[in-house]
């Protein structure tokens, strides 16, 4: 790691100082606010990019590069003044996670073929497996990987390399020298074939459809080149304006071609009809770069500030803006980059594949910015209202999505909403606690909160019953084998059985159940457990037991028992009087 001597100027100190308020706001999960509170609110869903970390140790970044295969972060840079004991020069492979460098390819050859340190300035496709193929002055086209001691290259004949572009071929390559576009091959530089325009020195080769769009900023023009004829096979207008121009690039899922110039973005569909134009932050700033991502059919655009604050509109800070590429409305909010303004050189930009991670160069900072997306909290889950009696248990539960995922506190109103406060140790998508009538009338929701912001569910009414108390009739019959019928849950017996099942005598009703009454004394009706019919058939000798409803306080226990076993034995004895009774005495 190399060492840096302070920023020099003002402003550049100012910009770190704002990006490093930046990153410890995203580290301490802002926006924050207290549980309870009523700020912080945003749309369910809000799409933001965050800063969480800058990466300084690949010198002033000119280009990026994620590699689809290696998943590593190439990074073209030149040297920074500010550095010390080392050139920074040349093609960087970094850990995208933390920024660490892997290596560095620093030597590339001349246009003598002696190996040199060459600055980097425009990586133009990857590799198959791991490796970049990049551009370095004046007319250097090379190759290089990770781990490789040097890169090896060739220098194309003609002007300086304006632009460069992957070839038809594997083997081929498209660079731009000036107004000239032409086809060479990779490992020579030897032209193959060529195409002199009437201006323009950038351009953007659609792979899909066989299409280059060259820029011709002078006349405020595109040529649409047939690339299989390697013709002119259109012109397209652009807008008038100043001649400042940020970058050609073409959407590859759509053919779309996407043209900075000056402060807006006008977009062509493949046909070159114009189809939209995207006006920067303020006014000022200034698109520099753009990237596709075609799973969630997104363009990132990065905006510099022109570095002039006497300029209106100039505030020395950049933007990264993210649209749909179907109807260019902005897919997330725009997110402000300290600092970026463009006195030493243009942003560039590198999306991960899905849009979760971007990456985006500050070439007067020497650092690359890391920002990852977040999604505020989009409720799939409001609590419903609920009627309970007291006493009874409640339950609420409340879900939301959202990126990182959110957490949650669930709060409570007693003021029909219009004051909340966060209900103690409820921290789970289900809230469950005990009613009581004190409960009555208040409100319960869930607020998720994440770094992306904070959503809340709708409200829910709790209301609270007086606990239940039950007051019963008669207990039921009992059964003709002298089973005793139920206890009423008023104290009162059930009927006695009827006659036996031999018809020759009636049986005693079985014992009925014991109703618990309020005042706790036993209910049901003395059956006879003993009691047995005249013709030898004997009732049952146990009765039914009755339940105990609410407030009964001795219906199901041993007294009301001992009760009806006293009540039998008492029965039992008159039984055994009126048998002795109606028998006639003997005598000697």
């Amino acid at each position: 790691m190399t060492s840096r001597h302070p920023l020099t100027s003002g402003r550049a100190g100012a910009a770190s100082a704002a990006l490093a308020l930046v990153l410890a706001s995203a580290a301490a999960g802002s926006p924050v606010q207290a549980a309870g509170g009523e700020g912080g609110v945003v749309p369910q869903g809000t799409v933001v990019y965050r800063a969480t970390a800058q990466f300084t140790t690949a010198g002033r970044a000119r280009d990026l590069l994620l590699h689809p295969d290696s998943k590593k972060l190439y990074v073209g840079s030149d040297d920074l003044p500010e550095t010390t004991g080392s050139n920074e020069s040349g093609l960087h492979v970094l850990d995208p996670a933390n920024g660490t460098v892997r290596s560095t390819v620093g030597q590339a050859p001349g246009p003598t073929g002696t190996l040199g340190r060459r600055a980097v300035r425009q990586l133009v496709a990857p590799l198959p497996g791991d490796g970049a193929v990049f551009v370095y002055p004046l007319r250097g086209i090379g190759t290089a990987k990770d781990g490789d001691a040097a890169a090896a290259g060739a220098w194309v004949p003609g002007g300086p390399v304006t632009d460069a572009a992957p070839g038809p071929g594997p083997s081929t390559v498209l660079v731009a020298q000036g107004s000239v576009l032409s086809e060479v091959d990779l490992a020579t530089a030897v032209v193959r074939r060529s195409l002199t325009l009437e201006g323009g020195d950038r351009f953007a080769y659609d792979r899909t459809r066989g299409t280059v769009w060259f820029t011709d900023l002078g006349n405020r023009r595109m040529y649409r080149v047939d690339l299989a004829a390697f013709q002119v096979a259109a012109t397209v207008e652009l807008p008038a304006g100043d001649g400042f121009g940020g970058f050609t690039e073409v959407d590859p899922e759509t053919g779309a071609v996407w043209v900075g110039l000056d402060t807006s973005v006008v977009v062509h569909d493949v046909a070159g009809r114009r189809t939209g134009v995207i006006e920067g932050r303020g006014g000022a700033d200034m698109p520099r770069a753009a990237g596709f991502d075609a799973a969630t059919h997104e363009a990132f655009v990065v905006w510099q500030d022109p570095g002039d604050t006497s300029q209106p509109g100039s505030d020395d800070n950049g933007a990264l803006t993210v649209h749909r590429t179907r109807d260019l409305k902005e897919a997330a909010q725009p997110t402000v980059l300290p600092g970026n303004h463009a006195q030493l050189g243009s942003a560039t930009v590198a999306v991960q594949p899905g849009g979760a991670t971007v990456f985006v160069s500050d070439p007067a900072a020497g650092r690359i910015t890391r920002l990852e997306r977040s999604m505020s909290p989009r409720i799939t889950r409001s609590p419903e209202n609920r009627t309970v009696a007291a006493g009874a248990e409640v339950s609420l539960t409340a879900q939301a999505e959202g990126t990182p995922a959110p957490t949650v506190v669930w709060q409570v109103s007693t003021d029909t909403g219009r004051t909340w406060r966060a209900v103690p140790g409820a921290t789970s998508t289900t809230y469950a606690f005990k009613a009581a009538t004190a409960d009555n009338g208040r409100r319960y929701r869930a607020e998720f909160t994440n770094d992306a912001g904070t959503g809340r569910t709708d409200p829910a009414v709790l209301t609270v019953t007086a606990a239940d108390s039950t007051t019963g009739g008669g207990g039921t019959a009992g059964t003709s084998n002298g089973a005793g019928g139920s206890g009423g849950s008023d104290g009162s017996g059930g009927p006695a059985a009827s006659a036996g099942p031999d018809g020759s005598a009636a049986t005693v009703g079985g014992a009925g159940a014991a109703g618990g009454s309020a005042d706790g004394s036993a209910g049901g009706s003395v059956g006879g457990s003993a009691g047995g019919s005249a013709g030898g058939a004997s009732g049952t000798t146990v009765g039914g037991t009755g339940t105990t409803p609410a407030g009964g306080a001795l219906a199901s226990t041993g007294t009301a028992v001992a009760s009806l076993a006293g009540a039998a034995l008492v029965l039992t004895a008159a039984g055994w009087v009126l048998v002795r009774r109606t028998r006639p005495s003997r005598t000697g």
